[in-house]
Order: C-alpha cells, then sequence, then structure tokens
C-alpha cells in the first residue's frame, strides 16, 4: 500500500527533513520525492510506501498534519486507493 503526501507553504530550511523523519519514525518508507521552490513558495509531493508502517494510516496522517501546522505548511496525506479513484475518468 502507498500514499501520496503534498506539502504546501513558505520555503524554510529543514521541511523535507522533517517530514521524511516522521514516515521514518513510522516505518513508512519514502519511495519517490518531487519538490520545487517558486519565489519563496516550497511545494513537494512524496510517495510513501505504508505496507510496514508501525502506525495506523490515520496516526500517521495526523503527525504530519500536526507537523505542517507547527511549520506554518498544509500537508495532506492521501491513500493510494483514494488518489488513483479520484483521478480516474
Amino acid at each position: 500500500m502507498r500514499a501520496v503526501v503534498a506539502v504546501i507553504g513558505k520555503d524554510t530550511v529543514g521541511i523535507l527533513a522533517k517530514v521524511s523523519t516522521i514516515c521514518a519514525e513510522c516505518n513508512a518508507n519514502v519511495m519517490d520525492v518531487t519538490q520545487t521552490i517558486m519565489q519563496d513558495l516550497f511545494a513537494m509531493t512524496m510517495l510513501i510506501d505504508i505496507t510496514n508502517c508501525s502506525e495506523e494510516y490515520n496516526v500517521l496522517a495526523d503527525r504530519l498534519k500536526v507537523c505542517g501546522d507547527e511549520m506554518g505548511l498544509q500537508i495532506h496525506v492521501m491513500h493510494e486507493d483514494i488518489f488513483n479513484s479520484m483521478h480516474t475518468i
């Protein structure tokens, strides 16, 4: 099972490190990352493998949301099944 993590907000030092640390603490493997900075806006999308995650999906999503709130970012986590359903015509 996989999930998509989207991060948007003002660029600051350590965003990738903090998000990936939470994933590592929950045993969610980061499979792919794309990020860009447009002027001072940071945007990142991560694909994570949650097959062996040590936390429930909702707990991981909540931890990432709290991290985002603390850093002034919007962090959204979407299970791959929901992501695929939303993007299938």
